[in-house]
């Protein structure tokens, strides 16, 4: 009899084996909703009858917030102002959230996954309804481009490092003088 039959017991061992795995890590996206939208064009309609040579300014925020226990709710939010000739063409805002399950999964690891992962899933869904608000509006889409999450979050942590490792230094010398 072979090792690899499909026998009761076989079975039973592939089943716990993954149970195991999956009781060590999990990321599931539960849910993906707009949780705010706003859309503003306060120079209209004198600004369609400038030429469309938009000047871009964007600004991208990112949250997260736990739910229950292994379950967060991660936010990126984007406002983006459109000016034409010195004049505000709009400005739209657009909260794009996600619910993520987050299993066996802590510390800095917990954090890159939350400020790094999830947005990095939940961008897509935010650049579409971006470009349909501003559609709605009667303007051409602006195609964001695609943010990279990750290079984000590790220059935010390397700022963090160097600004304690700073501290850190003031503090010896501080006690050092004294």
């Amino acid at each position: 009899m072979s090792e690899n039959e499909n026998t009761p017991e076989n079975q039973e061992g592939a089943a716990a084996l993954q149970e195991g795995q999956q009781a060590q890590v999990g990321f599931a996206l539960d849910r993906v909703y707009v949780k705010d939208l706003s859309f503003e064009s306060p120079n209209s309609p004198e600004v369609f009858a400038k030429e469309w040579d938009p000047k871009f300014k964007m600004d991208l925020n990112t949250k997260h917030k736990p739910v229950t226990e292994e379950v967060y709710e991660v936010t990126v939010c984007v406002t983006l102002t459109a000016t034409v000739d010195g004049m505000t063409a709009y400005i739209a805002e657009v909260e794009q959230a996600g619910i993520f399950q987050v299993v066996g999964v802590q510390g800095l690891q917990l954090a890159q996954v939350l400020s790094s992962n999830c947005p990095s899933v939940l961008f897509p869904y935010l650049r579409e309804t971006m470009d349909n608000l501003i559609v709605k509006g009667s303007f051409a889409p602006a195609y964001l481009a695609p943010v990279n999450f990750e290079a984000i979050f590790a220059n935010a942590l390397r700022k963090k490092q160097k600004e304690l490792q700073e501290a850190a230094a003031t503090e010896a010398e501080d006690s050092t003088s004294h």
